[in-house]
């Protein structure tokens, strides 16, 4: 799923971890809200063996000040003052001790339901994406996933700070748009399969233009992610390639020792000290690279 940059770190994670209630309360589903006394409600705040001590206490004071009553010979309040306490004892011995692992469950499913009813609109669950905006939407993870995973990226070479912010915006962006063109595209495509006349055909392809048009937007927006990710790309490998050729250069002494020590044919030293003309080409092509990223990524951000 993705969700708005915007929302807070915790919410935002709350809703990623738990794709499959979010699931059921896009069904319609949502937790039930069971109505309690205010006495069980107290008793459950309360742990098992604190709850039953209440319970004992209160009912032992209630038979006493029966007690009186009967000395006192008012049966009838008696009576019902025994009942009562009566009723108390049972109440708690027959309550069933709570599962703390349902209601963790509970309570996560409740969290769950409460931020994505009041954050609705803020996150993108592929399931809402029809199989066309999930391929588009694939194809921008996998840009911005290149990007960030990369070690010029790691290493500062690019610009660190502003991807961090503005590859996030990109792709939140990008599937807020293919979720509202799905609803539509399948909302058009259900009246259309009913068959139409020729005076709603008229009114409906037009329609149908705007969402073609609205895709080929959502499509040029992936294709300048994936521009700026080949120049990353680029630019990685002549990274690597560099940090290559400077392990081997720093090795190069310890071949030359080698070469003189055992009388060997020198016929390949001129090609091992070529590896610092590597080392300066490469360095250059690097230079290229993340030259060639940035201007990518200006032209993302326009």
């Amino acid at each position: 799923m993705i969700v708005d940059p915007a929302l807070p770190g915790d919410v935002a994670s709350l809703l990623r971890d738990n794709r499959r209630i979010l699931l059921r309360v896009h069904a319609g589903w949502s937790p039930p809200h069971k109505r309690r006394g205010p006495l069980a409600e107290v008793l459950d705040r309360l742990p098992g063996g604190v709850a039953r001590t209440v319970a004992f206490a209160t009912a032992a004071a209630t038979a006493v000040y029966g007690l009186v009553l009967f000395v006192a010979e008012n049966y009838t309040p008696f009576v019902v003052i025994m009942m009562g306490a009566a009723l108390l004892i049972v109440s708690v011995l027959l309550r069933p001790r709570p599962d703390a692992e349902a209601e963790r469950r509970q309570a996560l499913e409740r969290e769950v339901h409460d931020q994505a009813r009041r954050h609705e609109g803020r996150y993108v669950l592929r399931d809402e994406l029809d199989e066309p905006a999930r391929a588009l939407m694939a194809r921008a993870q996998a840009a911005i996933g290149l990007v960030m995973d990369s070690s010029v990226h790691a290493e500062g070479l690019l610009d660190d700070a502003r991807n961090a912010v503005m590859l996030p915006a990109q792709e939140w962006e990008i599937a807020r748009l293919l979720a509202k063109l799905s609803e539509l595209r399948s909302e058009h495509q259900e009246v259309v399969a009913e068959g139409v006349t020729p005076e709603v055909a008229a009114v409906a392809e037009p329609l149908a233009e705007v969402l073609d048009s609205s895709q080929r937007a959502v499509v040029a927006r992936v294709e300048a992610l994936e521009r700026y990710a080949g120049h990353v790309a680029d630019a990685e490998r002549a990274y690597r390639a560099r940090h290559q050729i400077e392990r081997l250069s720093a090795r190069l002494p310890r071949y030359e020792e080698l070469l003189a020590e055992s009388g060997a044919d020198g016929a390949a030293m001129p090609e091992l000290s070529r590896l610092s003309d590597d080392a300066d080409r490469l360095e250059q092509a690097l230079r290229d690279s993340v030259s060639s990223a940035h201007e990518a990524f200006r032209h993302l951000r326009g």
